[in-house]
C-alpha cells in the first residue's frame, strides 16, 4: 500500500484555513470538539517527545510504549478525519504506522511526510489560538 506523501506546508496551511473559515459558522460543540482534538495533537507530540528523548538517553526500546503512541496517534487520525482536518489526520495516521513499526519507513519517506513533532505540534497551537479568537 502506496500513501501519498506530497502535502506541501503550503497546501495544509490552505486547506487548514478554509476549514478555520467553515469553523467559525460552526456551533460552540463542533469548536470544543476541535480544540479538544488539537490539543490532544500537542499533547501527544510532547509524550512523544520525552519517549525519544528517553530512547535516546538509554538507547533501549520500549514496544509497550511505542504501542500506545501508535494506538495514540491512531486515535487523533480518525478524530481528525471525522472533523475534516484530512491534511493533519493523514500525518497523525502516518505516525501511528511509524510507532507500531518504526523500521518500516526510511528517513526519506519520513521528511517527505513532514510528520515531525514540533511542525504538527506548532501547527496544532496556532489552529487553537484561531479558533479562540
Amino acid at each position: 500500500m502506496e500513501l501519498i506523501t506530497d502535502i506541501s506546508l503550503w497546501e495544509l496551511v490552505k486547506h487548514l484555513k478554509q476549514w478555520l473559515v467553515n469553523l467559525r459558522n460552526a456551533g460552540h460543540a463542533r469548536k470544543t470538539e476541535s480544540i479538544g482534538a488539537l490539543r490532544a495533537v500537542i499533547v501527544a507530540a510532547r509524550q512523544t517527545s520525552a519517549y525519544v528523548r528517553r530512547l535516546n538517553d538509554i538507547g533501549q526500546q520500549d514496544h509497550a510504549e511505542e504501542a500506545d503512541l501508535s494506538a495514540m496517534w491512531t486515535e487523533l487520525s480518525f478524530k481528525l478525519a471525522d472533523l475534516k482536518l484530512s491534511k493533519l489526520a493523514k500525518r497523525c495516521d502516518i505516525k501511528g504506522r511509524y510507532w507500531a513499526n518504526p523500521a518500516q519507513f526510511d528517513a526519506e519517506f519520513l521528511e517527505k511526510a513532514d510528520i515531525g513533532l514540533e511542525r504538527m505540534e506548532k501547527l496544532a497551537r496556532q489552529m487553537v489560538a484561531e479558533i479562540e479568537r
